[in-house]
């Protein structure tokens, strides 16, 4: 019993030595609590940056869209008419460059359609030019049948989307 009791002293004493050198001891036998620990640190994130905003929309040319028969690329009667009365536009905006598009509608290959729409541009800019319009400031590009105006099934709609549209190429 004696040798717990010795035991039991020896371990208080070191545990008295022990805590009194951390100076924990201290601090509980003033009543003094040791301090919070810090806060974790927070990271705020970074604002992402803004998106870049779109690109602003080709400028529009007052001028109206030619409409083609069905597999040609040759300029309708109509079409020359709205052509020739384009031709004052081009007389008060000279210097300015246009973008002809060539437009189908949604039947056929994709392939083939790219190829019609390139000529009914091509063809839409060749009587410009026979018009008398510089040629230089002409420009063509196809979509084929891939930018319609119409997306019904039936003749109406595909006869709107066999067209050349005019954009401003600056």
């Amino acid at each position: 019993m004696k040798t717990k009791l010795v035991g039991l002293f020896v371990v208080v004493a070191v545990m008295g030595l022990f805590l009194s050198g951390c100076g924990c001891f201290y601090q509980a036998v003033k009543g003094e609590a040791a301090p919070p620990p810090p806060p974790p640190a927070t990271v705020e994130p970074a604002p992402a940056p803004a998106p870049p905003p779109p690109p602003p929309p080709p400028p529009k040319v007052d001028l109206n869209d030619i409409n083609f028969d069905f597999d040609k690329s040759n300029i309708r009667p109509d079409a020359a008419e709205t052509l020739k009365n384009d031709l004052e536009w081009f007389k008060q905006n000279s210097g300015k460059k246009v973008r002809i598009e060539g437009h189908c509608d949604e039947r056929g290959t994709i392939e083939y359609n790219l190829a019609l729409g390139q000529r009914r541009a091509d063809s839409t800019k060749s009587y410009l030019i026979n018009l008398g319009v510089d040629g230089g400031l002409l420009d063509t590009v196809s979509y084929g049948k891939e930018r319609p105006l119409c997306t019904e099934k039936n003749e109406g709609c595909w006869a709107r989307n066999r067209r050349a549209h005019f954009l401003s190429a600056e």
